[in-house]
């Protein structure tokens, strides 16, 4: 069975950079989840306990939970479809990250149990999962243009550190499945990684993974619609395009010292 979609991905988009080469060449061979688990073997990849990774039938945990299941068998049940499969490109590309929120899922789940609320915890580990962006600088009053949602000062006054002092990688399978059909209102949620924009692949999952504990909370992750990112859409050149404030939301105001 092929997956659903998979012809109208467009591997020369910024988002798909990092996963592109992989995405091609698993693209190209007729059996898809045969590939993928070529490339985990390749690259040695495991959980967080170092169970060696497989990726495999949709039902193979049965009524265990998925996160659970994964961390005590190292396998990740995968559909044939776009969601399931970029969430297989990101433990390819990103293994480090991908296990550490396995197993923090995983314990949480051990302690917890599957409840109708998840908790903070398993809250903020499913956003990053899901729909995480990674956001590059050592600029702090970057993140914090963003934290305000001062739309203006982050992607028009600062334009040009879009090259060279920022940079956003795209992480969570769920966001990259929406962005094959793009439309202005996506918004990832960006975990600040205190990196320069030179960083490869290995750096940013080390850094990244390193920033996910059990203190772990939604309120670290801040909303950024991808598509006002420079170089992610010839639209956003005119300044006019951060007008939309059904997208870009009106900024935070700046609480006085004193004021509640």
């Amino acid at each position: 069975m092929e997956v659903a979609g998979l012809d109208s991905v467009d591997w020369t988009v910024p988002w798909l950079a990092p996963f592109a080469d992989i995405g091609r060449d698993v693209s190209a061979e007729g059996g898809w989840r045969s590939a993928l688990n070529r490339h985990a073997r390749q690259r040695g990849l495991a959980t967080a306990s170092g169970l060696p990774l497989v990726f495999d039938v949709p039902d193979a945990a049965g009524a265990e939970a998925y996160e659970a299941f994964i961390a005590r068998t190292g396998r990740v049940p995968t559909r044939s479809n776009l969601h399931d499969f970029f969430n297989a490109l990101a433990w390819l590309v990103y293994p480090r990250s991908k296990a550490r929120l396995n197993a923090l899922q995983a314990a949480a789940i051990a302690r917890a149990g599957v409840g109708a609320a998840r908790g903070p915890l398993r809250d903020a580990a499913t956003l990053i999962d899901e729909n995480a962006i990674f956001l590059l600088t050592q600029r702090a009053d970057l993140v914090d243009a963003l934290r305000r949602h001062d739309w203006t000062r982050l992607f028009c006054e600062e334009r040009t550190a879009w090259d060279g002092q920022v940079k956003v990688v795209a992480f969570g399978h769920a966001l990259l499945e929406k962005l094959v059909q793009p439309y202005k209102a996506i918004t990832g949620h960006a975990l600040p990684v205190a990196l320069p924009d030179t960083a490869d692949v290995h750096e940013v999952d080390a850094a990244a993974a390193s920033l996910l504990d059990d203190q772990l909370s939604p309120r670290r992750l801040l909303p950024l619609p991808v598509l006002g990112i420079p170089g992610w859409s010839a639209a956003n050149a005119d300044p006019s395009f951060y007008c939309d404030a059904t997208v870009f939301r009106p900024p935070v105001p700046t609480r006085q010292p004193g004021v509640r």
